[in-house]
């Protein structure tokens, strides 16, 4: 295939954040504002207002509803953005070489060091986008900041993490890591470093 024929070429890359919403196309934003908190409107996409969340179902976390939990996190566009985006090669590489028992450590340290404690330094900016599958994860579980775990999972940004909590968030980040990358194998594997290309 030459070059210019390869799609991920051809795709542009949307400008979207976590407050981006697509309402015509069933893509909200369920981010809550001090405004719609005021108003008692939290819960509703602050754009068009459609209640399509059943809240009290997802904050029970419990894993065994997590297909549940997942279908209304991809009606989020930012979730379902990073449940759809294709996963970069430094990130997919990482995961075959820890396997699923190193990502499982990975997840639940991640976890704890990102957003285990109340009120993390600059929350909002401590899970990066790209070269680490669970970021993908985090963005698309809605536990890549303490905001968007106490709008999602109803756990309140001034409250540590408990263990149940951290286990339930650090399964839900291996379920999206099984599901997106279901060839990895459970130690891991051998994968050579990819090396930069210097030239141009």
């Amino acid at each position: 295939m030459a070059e210019d024929e390869n799609p991920r070429k051809k795709l542009k890359a949307l400008e979207i954040t976590c407050s981006s919403a697509d309402c015509k196309s069933g893509l909200h934003c369920f981010r809550t504002t001090k405004k719609m908190k005021t108003a008692n409107q939290a819960g509703r996409c602050r754009y068009c207002g459609a209640e399509l969340i059943d809240w009290q179902r997802v904050r029970r976390r419990d894993l065994g509803d997590s297909v549940f939990t997942f279908d209304m996190l991809k009606f989020e566009l930012w979730r379902h953005y990073y449940w759809h985006i294709p996963i970069d090669d430094k990130a997919i590489n990482h995961a075959r070489r820890k396997g699923k028992a190193g990502m499982r450590v990975a997840a639940e340290k991640r976890i704890r060091s990102s957003v285990g404690s109340a009120n993390p330094y600059r929350d909002g900016m401590q899970t990066p986008k790209t070269g680490n599958v669970l970021y993908y994860a985090q963005h698309a579980t809605s536990t890549c900041c303490r905001k968007c775990i106490e709008d999602w999972h109803g756990i309140p940004m001034q409250q540590d993490l408990d263990e149940g909590q951290i286990r339930y968030f650090k399964d839900l980040l291996m379920l999206y890591v099984e599901e997106r990358l279901p060839f990895l194998t459970e130690s891991g594997e051998l994968v050579p470093s990819r090396r930069k290309n210097l030239e141009g």
